[in-house]
């Protein structure tokens, strides 16, 4: 499978992350410019923001959970050669959960439905693991 093709559903995973972490320095500029936030209260500790601004500060943080294990396993299932159409198709499967997740953190925050997609992330991630463990123990 070529680098392109197998690289791709991490690309948007990385693209995810940047995008949520400009898009929460874009609302914290906005709040400070505009004086509903002081720098100097935040530099102090106190929890000044806003809880729309920390939904997304909160989806920008989740970006360094599961994402962490999807970008291991798909590096070495690369470099291991063990790349195959399941752990593409699982690998875009898990990074629409992602999408899916930081847009209901950033907008409704509804958690039984943020809970479903990160659960449903979470087995697809387990899943990958599971197919790429399998792979390099019985490879056929």
């Amino acid at each position: 499978m070529s680098l392109t093709v197998t690289f791709a559903p991490l690309f948007v995973q990385v693209a995810l992350t940047f995008a949520l972490l400009l898009r929460l320095g874009q609302l914290r500029t906005r709040l400070v410019r505009g004086g509903v936030v002081n720098l100097r209260d935040y530099a102090n500790g106190h929890d000044v923001w806003p809880q729309d601004v920390k939904n997304v500060a909160n989806a920008f943080r989740n970006q360094f959970e599961l994402p962490v294990l999807f970008y291991l396993v798909t590096v070495l299932a690369f470099l291991a050669g063990r790349m195959s159409m399941a752990l593409l198709v699982f690998s875009w499967l898990f990074v629409v959960t992602r999408l899916l997740h930081a847009l209901i953190y950033g907008t409704t925050n509804n958690i039984p439905r943020r809970f479903a997609v990160y659960a449903a992330g979470f087995f697809i991630l387990m899943a990958m693991w599971i197919v790429f463990l399998i792979s390099v123990v019985a490879p056929q």
